[in-house]
This record gives C-alpha cells, structure tokens and sequence, in this order.
C-alpha cells in the first residue's frame, strides 16, 4: 500500500499552509485565550474560502464532498499552526451527524459557521460551544442541539470547555463512525503540532549559545531532537494508512484510526518533551510563544479518546483477529 500523498494534496496542504502563514497565528490564539474570537473567526472564514470547513459536506450542500485523506492533509496544517477553535468538529464531526439528522445545515458549515460537539462518555464537553452557531449532544446516538452550560477550565486557554444539556431532537445518526473522524482528525491535528515544535526546537537549538558553543552541536541535544523526528515519521504511515482505511470502508478502520490516535499522540507529547527541555526556563513561560502549542498537544493528547481508550480498541481487534 502506498502512503506517500499525490501533488493535489502536496498543493492543498501548500496552500492552507501559505494562507495561515500570512496570518499572525500567535497574536490570533493569544486573543481568543482572552476571548476576543474576532481574530480567529477571520482566520476560519478565510480557510472555508478555501474549502477546509466544507471538506466532508457533499456537494449537493454546497461542498468539496471530499474524503478522509483530504481531511487529514488539511488538519495536519491546521495543527501545524495551532488554530484556535473547534477545528475537529467543525471539519469532521459535525459534517458526519448532520448529513443523517439535518442536511439542510450543512451549508452553514460548509461557508465557514463554526460547529462543536459533545457526546459522554469519551467526548464529555463540548469545546468552544460559546463561538460556535452550532452545538450538537450525541446521547445514545440521538443527536440534539445542545443547550450550553457554564464553562470549565482546560490545560490550553484555546479551548474553552462547555457542558451541554438535550434541546431539540434532530435524529439519529450513526456515532461510531462520526467518532472515528473525530478521533482521526485529532491525530492529524496533534502531528502538525508535533511537526512544528520539532521544528521550532531544532532552529532554537542551532541559535541559543552556551559557554560559547551553539546547543544544537551537543550530541545530546542531537539525539533527544533525532528521537523526536523518528517518532513523528514513524506516526505518520499510520495516520494515512487509518485514513485510507476510513475512506475505503475497512472493516480495520477503528484499528487503524486507534493506533494513529496513540502514534500521533505520543509523537507529539515527545516532540513537546523535548522542545520545552532544549528551550529551557524560558519554555515554561506563557509569554513565549512555544507554550499555545504545548498546553494545545497536552489538551488534545486525551481529546477524542484517551490513550489507554485507544490502546484498548487496538488490542480487542487484534485478539479478535486471533
């Protein structure tokens, strides 16, 4: 099987790269930590113009009707940039209940509304339901507006945690599947935030000087930067190999979406390990900007599925397989 990505991917995520690039990504979490989400709302009216929002809506409701390989390729780079807001709701859960309870809005979606989600027992709060027009509460697998309740504390400020309770009943969907999506994307979302504090870090460690030598030349900070760049290659075969498994239908999927889910997790967390450790004190700070991506990778570690949740759905299908 063969997971390298085609050139119409390699210019998607160019271009959702170029767009968030020109933006000033730190100022615009920055602002919404403090609730200002003017900033942000420009940044994901910009990204539907390109299509992100409306990736998973068919075209008949005014979308790409793409696929699970397209979403992840446009998730990475919005992970890459750490964009605040629902971003795997919006792009990929929401899409999926709505096209079985409600069709008629996904439009919305589709043209840039913001869209969260909550569903006990793995997705208890729904995350920034204050800026979003849309909140949904999966319960049993009935999907209803969610009415919003007082907000709860999270590790990273870009992501507001709200209760939901049941409002009007808009169906029933089928939420194995929309989990998977969710659980997909955030994988796709913590591997672009592993990618740039990677990154971040290795230009970091080729400019800081200590007793007169550059860190980076230390072969101990060498082989901690090495280990992060081999376990975020080495998560990546298995978030497009989960994707390709979601698109074609897989009887593996779950499998295959659990173990990128704990790949991707893990790769992250270590690429974060590092970074705040090569950037020393200075890491732990709120003032610099390395922290929005280290409280975001800590936050969606456990979004969408613990790693022991998803550890245990890998080794279920495989002792089933026996």
């Amino acid at each position: 099987m063969r997971f390298a990505l085609d050139s119409s991917h390699q210019d998607f995520a160019s271009s959702i790269d170029a767009l968030l690039s020109k933006a000033d990504m730190p100022a615009v979490i920055r602002s919404w930590n403090a609730g200002d989400t003017g900033p942000g709302l420009e940044v994901w009216k910009r990204l539907a113009e390109t299509g992100v929002n409306g990736l998973l809506v068919d075209e008949e409701h005014d979308g790409l009707g793409a696929d699970a390989v397209d979403l992840v390729v446009a998730i990475e780079q919005l992970g890459r940039h750490a964009v605040p807001g629902p971003v795997v709701e919006t792009t990929a859960v929401a899409p999926a209940l709505l096209a079985t309870t409600a069709p008629d809005r996904l439009p919305a979606l589709a043209s840039g509304d913001l869209a969260t989600v909550a569903a006990a027992p793995h997705v208890p709060y729904a995350v920034d339901a204050d800026a979003a027009r849309l909140a949904l509460l999966v319960d049993a697998g009935s999907v209803s507006i969610g009415q919003i309740g007082d907000a709860k504390a999270s590790v990273d400020a870009a992501r507001r945690l709200f209760p939901l309770t049941a409002g009007e009943v808009l169906g029933r969907s089928d939420f194995d599947a929309a989990f998977d999506l969710g659980a997909l994307a955030t994988a796709a979302q913590l591997q672009g935030l592993g990618q740039t504090l990677l990154e971040t870090t290795t230009e970091y460690a080729k400019q800081r000087k200590q007793f007169g030598r550059v860190i980076g030349s230390l072969q101990a900070i060498k082989h901690h930067l090495a280990g992060a760049a081999v376990a975020l290659e080495m998560s990546r075969p298995l978030l497009h190999g989960a994707a390709l498994a979601v698109r074609d239908g897989s009887p593996n999927a779950a499998r295959d979406v659990s173990a990128a889910k704990v790949a991707c997790g893990d790769a992250a967390y270590l690429a974060a390990r590092v970074g705040l450790q090569v950037h020393g004190a200075i890491g732990y700070t709120q003032e610099h900007d390395l922290s929005l991506w280290l409280t975001k990778v800590r936050a969606l570690a456990t979004a969408w599925g613990t790693p022991a949740m998803h550890r245990r759905r890998v080794t279920a299908a495989l002792v089933s397989a026996k």
